[in-house]
Parts: structure tokens; C-alpha cells; sequence
């Protein structure tokens, strides 16, 4: 019986109605230029997770590391800046722990025995000097639910903070007022991707600190991408994020993770 209520559990969250998923393809495909994700890099570590907050919807999809404990990307489609409130309540994801569990974030105050073993909770990040710094953004979030949604620790990795509230925070402003905003002016539609490469160092002997944050574009239209940029830094104080075509993204982005090619969009 027991064995049957397994088989069944596993079904169910291959099936598309759980949130941390089978396949993106199935799913949550809609965050994806032109139907298809990034790479999904090789091994039983990475969980592909559609985020939703309270079930109704889906509002970005992520590509999770449970080794690492940080994500690998986060992905989403841009409307527009809506300049949503930032409440900093933060939640995981339980079925990364828990296969039996329901498919919605959970608050941090309803942390149980074993949640959090395969995933980052806010203890690892304590007096780290290190920011939980978001994937998908707050800024570029269409709705309130999903603001909210971005404060899950499966969208979020160490940051050094004057980074994150310099420079990356910068960036995220120019791309919605900005290049975001022209392609939503031009009838584009945006498509962005943004994620972290592991470094060497970790916080509470769990959570890997990025040695690099990086994030790219793409201005979708009748299947091209008519627009497309890409910006990578390292995770360091006083440093510059670089400028890339998506090309030249891709190529060292493959370097960095150690694979034969990454594609962003597809």
C-alpha cells in the first residue's frame, strides 16, 4: 500500500499539478521565448519549479540547484514596472523536501523537521553579509501576487549588498524603463532570464555563494528575437557588470558552468 501511495505521489508531480515539475515544456512553458527554456543542466540536483504563490497562477518559472541551494535561473515575461510594495515576507518551497507536500510556497513560520534540507532558509543567510538577492525581481513584477511570489529562497542567492543595492540594482531599473519598456512599446514581447554561477565559497556550510549574477533579453516577435542583450558581473564590491550580446553571453556562460554549450534562447 505504501508503495502504491509512492508511485502515486510521484505521478502526481510529474503530472504538471504540483509546482515543482517534470518538465517545463508541460507546464510553465509560457515564460520562455519562442517555447523553449534555457538549458537544463545535467543531474538529479536541478528542480524545474513553476512559482506560484497561492495556486491560481503561474508567475515565473525557476531551474533550482538542491545541491547548491541556490537557483540556477529564474524566468519571466515583463508587462511592465508596476512599482508593487515590497512586504519581505519570505517563503520555500516544501515539495523540494517533501513529495507529499502541497504545491504552493510556504511561509518560513511554517517550517517543519526536514524542510529547508534541500533548500536555502533565512538562517543560512544570518548575520552572512550576504543579501538574499532576488532572481526575478520585485521592479519587474506584473501583479502584486507576483511581487510577493519573487520572495521565495528558491529565487534568491547570496549577494554581497553593494552589488546588489548598487550596480545590479541599477541595472534592473535601466532594463524596465529602458530597453523592457521600448519593446513593450514597439509590440515586442520581452522575455527575460536571469541567474547566478556557483563559486567556492558557502554560508553555514549550505548555501553557495555565486562567484557571478548574470541576466539577458529578448524582445520576442513572430518567433525572432528582434531585440536582445545580455549582462553578466561578478558577485564582488565596487565591480562593473559587462555588457554582452546574447551570443557572446552564451559562450561564456558555458565556460563558467563547465558545459559543452548553455543556450538561452533556444
Amino acid at each position: 500500500m505504501n508503495l502504491l501511495l509512492h508511485l502515486l505521489m510521484l505521478s502526481l508531480l510529474s503530472s504538471g499539478s504540483a509546482e515543482v515539475v517534470k518538465n517545463f515544456q508541460f507546464d510553465c512553458i509560457e515564460f520562455f521565448a519562442k517555447g523553449k527554456s534555457p538549458t537544463i543542466l545535467a543531474g538529479d540536483q536541478y528542480r524545474q519549479i513553476c512559482q506560484t504563490l497561492d495556486g491560481d497562477e503561474y508567475h515565473f518559472a525557476t531551474l533550482y540547484d538542491t545541491h547548491n541551494r541556490i537557483p540556477v535561473y529564474s524566468a519571466y515575461v515583463f508587462e511592465g514596472a508596476l512599482s508593487c510594495d515590497r512586504r519581505d515576507k519570505w517563503y520555500i518551497e516544501p515539495q523540494l523536501d517533501d513529495i507529499k507536500a502541497k504545491p504552493n510556497m510556504i511561509s518560513e513560520k511554517e517550517l517543519i523537521k526536514g524542510l529547508g534540507d534541500h533548500q536555502a532558509v533565512s538562517k543560512d543567510y544570518e548575520n552572512s553579509g550576504f543579501d538574499k538577492g532576488h532572481l526575478a525581481p520585485v521592479y519587474h513584477a506584473r501583479s502584486q501576487d507576483c511581487a510577493d511570489s519573487t520572495f521565495t529562497l528558491t529565487n534568491a542567492a547570496p549577494q554581497v549588498p553593494k552589488f546588489n543595492k548598487g550596480p545590479w540594482r541599477a541595472l534592473e531599473k535601466f532594463l524596465a524603463d529602458k530597453q523592457l519598456h521600448n519593446c513593450l512599446l514597439q509590440k515586442y514581447t520581452p522575455y527575460v532570464v536571469t541567474g547566478v554561477v556557483p563559486g567556492r565559497r558557502t554560508l553555514n556550510d549550505r548555501v553557495n555563494v555565486p562567484s557571478h549574477f548574470w541576466t539577458a533579453y529578448c524582445c520576442l516577435y513572430k518567433k525572432k528575437c528582434e531585440i536582445s542583450e545580455g549582462f553578466i558581473g561578478q558577485n564582488k564590491n565596487n565591480v562593473d557588470i559587462k555588457g554582452r550580446t546574447v551570443e557572446e553571453l552564451e559562450k561564456e556562460l558555458a565556460e563558467l558552468y563547465k558545459v559543452k554549450s548553455f543556450k538561452l534562447f533556444k
